[in-house]
This record gives C-alpha cells, sequence and structure tokens, in this order.
C-alpha cells in the first residue's frame, strides 16, 4: 500500500555526506564509504552494447542515467497546430549561447510531431513540470494522432510566448523560449535512416514565477530559483517520476587557497612510491 503524497516540500538542506573529507581522502571512511566499499566485493556487469536488444538497452539506460530533468516542448505545425509533450531527453548545453537540448527517438511507422514541426517552423518553448501539475504532464505522452490536441486531453493552459509563436504553459514555474539553433539526425549504428533527432534550442527568453525566486529580480543582481518553491519533477526508470529530496552544498575548492596542500599531498605520494627519487614539482 503505498503511502498517500506530501505537500510539504520534499527539498531540505543537510550536511554533505562526508563534511569532514580532505584532499586525498577518496572514498573515505564513513559507515555510507565502508558499506559502498564492502558492497564493490559484489563485483561488475560489464554491458555490450550492441549485444543487448534494444529494448532492453532503453530500459536499462533509463534507470541507470537519473534523475533526468523532464520538461514540456510545445510547437506548432506549418499549418498551426499545436502540439504538447514531455521529454525526459532534456538538458541544458550551454549558457553563452544560452542554448539547450532535446532529443527524439523515431518510429519508422510513426513520425514525431515535435521533431516534424521544430524542422518546419525553426521555434518551441521548453516548460519544466513541476509537482502540482505532474498527472496532466503525463497524460500530454499519450499516443494519440496527431489531430488529437494534447493540451485539451492535459487540462493545462496555453498562454502566449514573447519572442516565438508556440504557446507555453501557464501552469509551469519555467519556460524557455527557443529558436532552432541544430537540428541533427543520428542513425543507428550500421544504418542511414534517421534513429533519432538532436535539436539544439537557442533560449531567447526565460519566464519564471516570482513566487519560485529565492529573491527579487533586479538588473545585475544574481537571479536564482529557490529548489524549495520550484518543485521540479524528474524521472527515474520505468514510470518512475521523481522529486528533490534532501540537498547538500559543497564548496568548489580554490587553487589559490589549497596549492600548498595539494603540492604537499602529491610530494608525499611521490615520496612514498619513490623513496629514493626527487619530486618533479
Amino acid at each position: 500500500m503505498l503511502k498517500p503524497f506530501s505537500s510539504e516540500p520534499g527539498f531540505k538542506q543537510t550536511e554533505s555526506p562526508n563534511a569532514t573529507w580532505k584532499l586525498g581522502d577518496g572514498l573515505s571512511d564513513t559507515e555510507l564509504a565502508r558499506q559502498w566499499k564492502e558492497e564493490e566485493q559484489l563485483g561488475y556487469t560489464t554491458l555490450k552494447t550492441d549485444e543487448i536488444e534494444k529494448p532492453l538497452l532503453y530500459r536499462f539506460l533509463i534507470s541507470a542515467i537519473v534523475p533526468r530533468p523532464i520538461a514540456f516542448v510545445s510547437t506548432l505545425s506549418g499549418d498551426g497546430v499545436p502540439n504538447l509533450s514531455p521529454f525526459s531527453y532534456f538538458s541544458m548545453v550551454s549558457h553563452n549561447p544560452p542554448l539547450c537540448s532535446v532529443s527524439f527517438t523515431l518510429s519508422p511507422q510513426k513520425p514525431k510531431d515535435t521533431r516534424e514541426n521544430i524542422k518546419d517552423t525553426k521555434q518551441f518553448v521548453v516548460s519544466i513540470i513541476n509537482e502540482p501539475f505532474v498527472e496532466a504532464a503525463n497524460a500530454t505522452s499519450i499516443d494519440a494522432p496527431p489531430e488529437i490536441d494534447e493540451w485539451i486531453v492535459s487540462g493545462l493552459t496555453p498562454t502566449p510566448s514573447t519572442l516565438v509563436k508556440p504557446p507555453r504553459v501557464l501552469e509551469s514555474a519555467l519556460s524557455l523560449e527557443c529558436e532552432l539553433y541544430h537540428f541533427l539526425d543520428i542513425p543507428a549504428i550500421g544504418g542511414d535512416a534517421p534513429a533519432n533527432t538532436m535539436v539544439l534550442g537557442h533560449i531567447r527568453a526565460i519566464h519564471v514565477r516570482n513566487s519560485v525566486l529565492t529573491g527579487p529580480a533586479e538588473p545585475g543582481k544574481p537571479i536564482e530559483v529557490d529548489p524549495t518553491k520550484f518543485r521540479a519533477v524528474s524521472r527515474l526508470g520505468g514510470t518512475t517520476f521523481a522529486r528533490i529530496g534532501e540537498g547538500y552544498s559543497i564548496p568548489r575548492p580554490s587553487w589559490r587557497q589549497l596549492e600548498g596542500e595539494v603540492r604537499e599531498l602529491i610530494a608525499k605520494r611521490e615520496k612514498e612510491e619513490n623513496p629514493s627519487g626527487g619530486s618533479q614539482l
């Protein structure tokens, strides 16, 4: 029996798994690290991808490469027919230029409407999926014919974009208006016909709810999203969605502050490995 979903925010800040970790410690000696090391004795399974049936490879990869962000992609056909679909083959690519990627697995029997629309119109909108409407988002993945309007199926609200023609999802806390930057068809190994397509979108405008920001958006000052308020949804394997649970901050190491410690560590390691030799630093 599954317990009811809790509407309380799932994200909480904690210490990192090993707050006393020092340079060179590696896996360290916490209880979690010791258990992780013990499980290494169970060995590894090596999977050769060209020897695995593709449906089985798909099931494994989506369960292993996690968590994946999930978002809507809204498009219009050349004739103005709207389409709304969720994708977890989606990610940020760069900030200069601001690019995001979306990938599609293709079927010989049925064209992917989103792919065709982006190819024809060179525009699309990515809208992050948040917890309050995840069931509505899931409904848009229905394998309906092209003339079916997924907006109606989901009950979500299309609202005009600023710089592109496809609408964004009003309920989403973050939407990215995109123009096509690059379109890449990817054939299967040893084949010629496209089996997948990856598109890069140039993010031209961003819409973010004020309620999910860490503070007021002011020119020239950092603007950040609060993960507790954002309630972004991620995908795991199978039909499993996930929420962000506990998180922790780990400061990025500074060479200026740690150079002496790093050089001392390396000299010590060299001396242990080559007692009669000198340091190369």
